[in-house]
């Protein structure tokens, strides 16, 4: 049975959390979290240690840089992939400066955050971990 990947989603719009979360409904993933704000999100991180977060960057309370430093500051190997809208790359530049490894840009395709998510874990096609070397990684290698 494939290891299935623990994910926390966040961003101010229900619909759009609904629509991420049905992406990743595709592949072994589990959603072990939602927040509509940058504090929840670093609150639910604390909590769940997800393997991969999904942040939107515009938000209430919280926005997501924020909450990117805030999570980056309490485990400097998190994986946060950045959710923005077009003409906001200053943003996104300042995201990937602040520890983000990836982005997606609204609206956007599946199948695009499907490989953005697969780069961010080390996975290939088929959600198998790519190892160094050509060595597979173990799962728990993959939530350290």
């Amino acid at each position: 049975m494939p290891v299935a990947f623990r994910i926390l989603i966040v961003d101010d719009a229900s619909f759009m959390r609904s629509i991420i979360r049905d992406i990743f409904a595709r592949g072994p993933f589990t959603v072990v979290g939602e927040a509509e704000n940058g504090r929840d999100a670093v609150r639910l991180y604390r909590e769940q240690q997800p393997d991969l977060t999904t942040m939107d960057i515009v938000m209430p309370v919280m926005d997501g840089l924020a909450a990117l430093r805030e999570i980056v500051r309490l485990d400097p190997a998190a994986r946060v992939v950045m959710v923005s809208a077009l003409g906001q790359e200053a943003l996104i530049a300042d995201a990937i400066d602040a520890g983000a490894r990836d982005f997606i840009v609204k609206p956007f395709q599946p199948d695009r955050v499907l490989r953005v998510v697969q780069s961010v874990l080390g996975l290939d096609e088929a959600f198998r971990p790519v190892g160094v070397r050509g060595r597979p990684e173990a799962p728990h290698e993959l939530a350290q």
